[in-house]
């Protein structure tokens, strides 16, 4: 059973990226019109933005569902174990990077940073539980922070 578990988790997870970054590829972000985009100033897009509760990126559900399943993972303190689950993260993210990057290419890069955060921090020779968890807080509030939520 658990054999059968560990080879699910990564089909899923990368069956999820390829439909999320093939809906990504094919739709277009919402307000994203030439008349709405030419007419407002700096200021007005970031209000604008804020009173969203979609990121420009589009949906991050999945990939704030897997980090949520990472963090879960850190507190217990099985840090094997959650560097196994966060590679589902870097597969998805990975694999959508072509369809979310070219809707709003900045604010990609900021969560690639925090991603990457994330991975170093488990990934460390040596990995401390205390800053997997204030990496994967970090990660779980920039997503909120692109959702609206924070």
């Amino acid at each position: 059973m658990t054999n059968q578990h560990s080879i699910v988790h990564p089909i899923v997870a990368v069956s999820a990226a390829v439909l999320l970054a093939l809906a990504a590829g094919c739709s277009k972000p919402a307000g994203q019109n030439s008349t709405s985009v030419a007419s407002t100033t700096p200021g007005q897009s970031i209000s604008a933005s804020q009173g969203k509760s979609a990121s420009k990126l589009g949906d991050l559900s999945v990939f704030r569902s897997i980090a949520a399943d990472v963090a879960a993972i850190v507190n217990k303190g099985d840090l094997p174990a959650a560097k196994t689950r966060i590679k589902d993260l870097e597969v998805a993210w990975d694999s959508a990077e072509a369809g979310l990057k070219p809707r709003a290419a900045d604010d990609w890069h900021v969560l690639d940073k925090v991603i990457d955060k994330s991975l170093a921090a488990l990934r460390s020779d040596t990995p401390s539980q205390a800053d997997c968890k204030a990496a994967m807080a970090a990660l779980l509030k920039t997503f909120d922070a692109f959702e609206g939520k924070a």
